[in-house]
């Protein structure tokens, strides 16, 4: 899926409770059940008791939501979007994207302070443009 390493090694076994998974990636339980009904690649199985049971796959789409969402800034969906482009799965009702510009950078790729640095320079160009149009 991505080459993000994990904070914490993951254990040696093929499946795990909510609780572990919750433990092993810092993110609480409740969330972890949100990010499921949000992002289709992250679909634990349920065991014969009913208990999602992640497996290893899993908790790296984990570890990757948490990346996009916490450290690179995404949007639920745009973190969504990403991870379909990752995986090839179209995302479900979505049309296909069209390509943006080949001058303008992708918003995954600016870090959270260059995206506010640009949305602040449009804001003051735009304000300057209003000054210079004739009334």
């Amino acid at each position: 899926m991505s080459s993000v390493a994990p904070t914490t090694a993951i254990p040696e076994k093929s499946l795990f409770r909510i609780g572990e998974v919750s433990r092993l990636t810092a993110t609480k339980a409740f969330v972890l059940r949100y990010w499921e009904t949000e992002f289709p690649t992250l679909q634990p199985v349920k065991s014969s008791s009913g208990h999602r049971m992640y497996r290893r796959e899993d908790i790296e789409t984990v570890f990757e939501i948490k990346r996009l969402l916490y450290d690179e800034g995404f949007t639920i969906a745009g973190a969504r979007r990403h991870l379909a482009e990752q995986s090839g799965i179209a995302e479900p009702g979505a049309e296909p994207a069209p390509a943006p510009p080949p001058a303008r950078e992708r918003d995954h790729e600016l870090s959270r302070a260059q995206r506010k640095y640009l949305l602040d320079l449009r804001e003051e160009l735009l304000a300057a443009l209003t000054l210079l149009e004739p009334r």
